[in-house]
């Protein structure tokens, strides 16, 4: 059925708990597992070095995300592919989704009041809308 997952973590508790899942059922089916992490395209910097400082702070976020993701990984017993890329977080996740040929697409779902939703929607909505395959969505 699903040979090829992607999971997306930009590594809040619900990123997370989308790896959790997502392990425990490419470990069952015996898929390949991958893992996107997307460095959000900054704020318009005033000079380089903010650029730099930008960059080297999502640097070393990303790199604890991977290294947990990774020992979660070895230890359910699943080879888990890591990739980061620079970008706005929905339109990124679908050009790798679409690049790649990914056949399921984990992400976390982070509430948010009813209001927030309503006025500026979140992520995981147009994720769910905008993806060429099929999305587990983990509350």
């Amino acid at each position: 059925m699903y040979e090829k997952f992607l999971i997306a973590n930009d590594g809040s508790e619900g990123g997370f708990r989308a790896l959790t899942c997502a392990l425990g059922l490419a470990h069952r089916l015996k898929a390949e597992l991958h893992m996107i992490c997307v460095e959000e395209v900054p704020r318009m910097p005033a000079t380089i070095d903010e650029v730099v400082e930008d960059k080297l702070e999502e640097n070393h976020r990303f790199e604890q995300v991977i290294a947990q993701a990774q020992f979660r990984a070895r230890s359910a017993h699943v080879k888990l592919g890591t990739h980061v890329v620079a970008g706005h977080a929905v339109p990124s996740i679908i050009d790798f989704v679409e690049r790649r040929g990914f056949d399921l697409l984990v992400v976390g779902y982070m509430g948010h009041s009813a209001l927030y939703n309503r006025l500026i929607g979140s992520n995981t909505d147009r994720l769910v809308e905008f993806a060429p395959c099929h999305v587990l969505v983990v509350k």
